[in-house]
């Protein structure tokens, strides 16, 4: 009879003495009275528990078949415990004593009945508390240490229940419920285990739980919250029920996590395997990095048993292939970039396809600087004096993130401008050439300005090139406007003829006309470039047309045609210059 075999872990100093001491009536040959103290303490064990056992028997009352004992009267599943444990203890006793008591088979019959009870209000909990038992709900409590020394022994269980309605305002309704049914789980399981049913309790345990598992799973694919609350939830759930047995919560979570996290964490593996390639990809791989990587501890700590070594091996596992994948793509990526091969100009000297889709991929790599840093930490970095070419501030101090990180960004986009200077040689004019690379290199600091790559590159870095972007823009404005420029006379106001003043309008509106024509194609996307621009063509040429326009249109007033020689107000200059760079202008002017 296991339930004879099964005692508690402690034995009270009483039952010590009993064993080892023999009593004076022992020592005089009076025997009897002992057995009879014993068989009294083991009848009123009976006639206590026999009442409350038969009457939750649910193959004798129909009461007890639909009925939930703990759902009905937690009191009186507390009282049924206790007897319980009594009955058991009481049989220990008896056992040692006079094994050959009628009064052990009433017992183990009772004790059979008691188990099969209990297995059904092990099962019942279990499965009508998915929600109470939902291992979000479990994950808010506090941690598994404070859950498992939360004593819920049928003794304190009255103090336990106080203290719950005493902190019911501050904890959520499901928690509440939740902690109140985790108690009477581990009551079922620890009277279960005591009295050497612990298999039948960890099956049922197994079995609900492991679907709970492989279900999250299921639903909730690689995201990171199946760290966070799924596995942390079940562990904890697991280390309070059978926290008298370490053994057996180690075997139970072993059991139903074993494989449901050997597919997740596998899974990051298979991804970092894929031949498939795709920019987006490195992304979804740095995804799954960083949640390992972030919740390595947390992996750690759920999966500590020996048992689940595995899972831990095959998380580290993941993870270097993960980061292996990473460099890889970040080297197809570099080759892409010097790849590329289209020679059409852009339209209007407008920002390349190339540099839009480059600046949106490292904008977005940015924001993974600390796992790269951790990905990137052994890989040799580009050569320093090479980019210090390139107005790159190198600084060895500890306060930058990683110089490693700072470099290979740098790398990167020294190589997009070194394809576009080349892409910038395919423009017929010249001019448009330099609006091109102003164009695109303004666009190249706008997303490192407005991005983490800004903390990456730093302001040194963004101040040279912006620099660069104003000699690109100098460069096109001498290019395609000083023609316009140098047909103004230095001094607007020195005396002139009518016909030197007439042959001075025509040169200005036929060098004025010819450069819109030919400049209305061009586009500046970036507002604060185009105004700058704007802003610049138009204090060399409108102030010195307005005081020649102000100064010597008079003298051409008496000719019948004055307009074929003064086409243009000041304030039509103005207009002009103020609607270049949109695309729109040509057609206007002529």
């Amino acid at each position: 009879m296991r339930s004879l075999c099964f005692s508690p872990k402690t034995t009270s100093s009483s039952s010590s003495s009993i064993s080892h001491y023999p009593s004076p009536s022992h020592r005089l040959g009076l025997s009897t009275p002992r057995r009879s103290f014993s068989d009294s303490n083991m009848e009123r064990t009976l006639e206590n528990a026999e009442s409350i056992i038969t009457k939750w028997n649910p193959d004798t009352s129909t009461f007890a078949k639909v009925t939930s004992l703990f759902y009905e009267n937690r009191g009186e599943a507390r009282d049924f415990i206790k007897f319980v444990n009594d009955l058991q203890k009481a049989m220990h006793f008896t056992v040692t004593e006079n094994s050959s008591s009628e009064k052990l088979v009433r017992g183990q019959n009772l004790m059979q009945i008691a188990m099969k009870r209990l297995q059904k209000e092990f099962y019942q909990i279990l499965s009508m508390n998915r929600a109470q038992l939902d291992p979000e709900s479990v994950s808010a409590r506090s941690s598994r240490a404070s859950t498992r020394s939360s004593t819920s022994d049928y003794e304190d269980d009255d103090g336990t229940e106080d203290e719950i309605r005493r902190t019911g305002d501050s904890v959520s309704e499901v928690e509440h419920v939740s902690t109140i049914v985790m108690d009477d789980l581990r009551l079922i399981a620890e009277c279960m285990i005591s009295s050497g049913y612990g298999k039948e309790c960890v099956k049922i345990y197994n079995i609900i739980r492991k679907s709970i598992i492989d279900e999250g799973i299921y639903r909730l694919g690689v995201e990171r919250i199946a760290v966070k609350t799924l596995f942390n939830g079940e562990r904890i759930l697991c280390d309070h029920v059978f926290a008298a047995s370490d053994s057996i919560r180690e075997s139970c979570f072993t059991e139903i996590s074993k494989e449901g996290a050997s597919i997740l964490f596998a899974f990051p593996e298979t991804v970092a395997k894929s031949s498939k390639k795709s920019p987006e990809k490195v992304f979804r791989t740095l995804d799954m990095y960083t949640a390992i990587s972030e919740y390595w501890p947390e992996i750690e700590s759920i999966f500590s048993f020996e048992s689940t070594s595995a899972i831990r091996s095959q998380t580290l596992t993941s993870l270097n292939k993960l980061g292996e994948s990473v460099r890889i793509q970040l080297t197809e990526f570099e080759s892409w970039i010097q790849k590329d091969t289209s020679k059409s100009p852009v339209a209007g000297g407008g920002v390349h396809h190339l540099t839009l889709d480059v600046m949106t991929y490292l904008s977005l790599l940015a924001d993974y600087s600390t796992a790269l840093a951790e990905i990137l930490a052994d890989s040799p970095p580009p050569s320093k004096s090479f980019l210090s070419e390139y107005h790159f501030d190198i600084s060895d101090s500890d306060e930058s993130l990683a110089p490693a990180i700072s470099l290979r960004f740098v790398w990167f986009i020294l190589v997009l401008l070194c394809k576009l200077d080349g892409k910038g040689k395919h423009y017929k004019d010249v001019c448009l050439s330099y609006l091109f690379l102003a164009n695109n290199l303004q666009h190249v600091i706008s997303r490192v300005r407005t991005s983490n790559l800004k903390y990456l590159l730093g302001d040194d870095w963004i101040s040279n090139h912006e620099v660069k972007v104003k000699q690109f823009a100098a460069n096109y404005e001498r290019l395609g406007w000083d023609h316009v420029i140098n047909s103004l006379p230095e001094d607007p106001t020195v005396v002139m003829s009518p016909g030197k003043v007439k042959e001075c309008f025509k040169k200005f509106n036929a060098a004025f006309e010819q450069t819109c024509r030919k400049q209305s194609v061009c586009v500046i996307p970036d507002s604060k470039l185009r105004d700058e621009i704007k802003t610049s063509i138009a204090r060399k040429i409108t102030p010195v047309y307005r005081e020649l326009y102000k100064t010597h249109r008079l003298k051409l007033g008496r000719e019948r045609n004055l307009a074929l020689s003064v086409k243009f107000t000041p304030d039509d200059i103005e207009t002009y210059l103020s609607d270049m760079f949109l695309g729109t202008v040509g057609s206007g002017v002529s």
